[in-house]
């Protein structure tokens, strides 16, 4: 973690509702958000979405979009306030932090939108932290710029770990090792 001072939460929420205003501003917002939710059928995350209680790709993809955008906002103001990579990798839940992950893979129009609006858009894989807390810096942030995180999609780091073990289980038991990272499929004759 940076040896960066983190900035007062009051400071970050007023920051993050203006860089979140800006982004949704932008011209090319719609196509943006339109491009970030098409890219469901490359969502096959086994650990990401599926920690989500009765997840569904449809009903929870629009309103995990906008947490996803609150968290980068989030981000963006601890950069503009500290310009450290490392600190504006604020704690973030699993489930919004795989949705960054489908917005970031519109790079072009995430990065003119950035450009447009002088967000800096900060997402490095090996830095990041999905070890989000209730009460902690982010949810502290996130509350005082938008009111309360929705706990459905912002769930405690113990609370992630509990349910993707239940998954593994779940996925050992159809033959997918290691919460999907290997298998003991060989494909032969089997059909759809």
């Amino acid at each position: 973690m940076s040896q960066v001072d983190l900035p007062a939460a009051d400071a970050v929420a007023s920051a993050a509702k203006r860089i979140l205003d800006s982004i949704k501003d932008d011209p090319q917002f719609a196509e943006f958000r339109a491009a970030s939710l098409e890219y469901s059928d490359d969502w096959q995350c086994f650990t990401g979405f599926p920690v989500v209680a009765q997840w569904n790709l449809e009903a929870d993809a629009a309103p995990l979009f906008e947490e996803g955008l609150r968290a980068l906002a989030l981000k963006a103001a601890v950069f503009e306030a500290t310009r450290d990579d490392e600190a504006a990798e604020v704690a973030i839940a699993v489930p919004v932090d795989e949705m960054t992950h489908a917005m970031l893979a519109q790079s072009q129009l995430l990065a003119r939108i950035a450009a447009r609006t002088g967000a800096v858009i900060i997402h490095q894989t090996d830095q990041e932290h999905t070890d989000y807390r209730a009460n902690g810096y982010t949810h502290n942030c996130y509350r005082l710029a938008w009111g309360e995180p929705p706990a459905r999609y912002w769930l405690d780091h113990e609370e992630v770990n509990r349910r993707r073990a239940v998954l593994a289980g779940l996925y050992e038991s159809i033959g997918m090792g290691r919460s999907g990272r290997e298998h003991s499929l060989d494909f032969a004759g089997a059909s759809a």
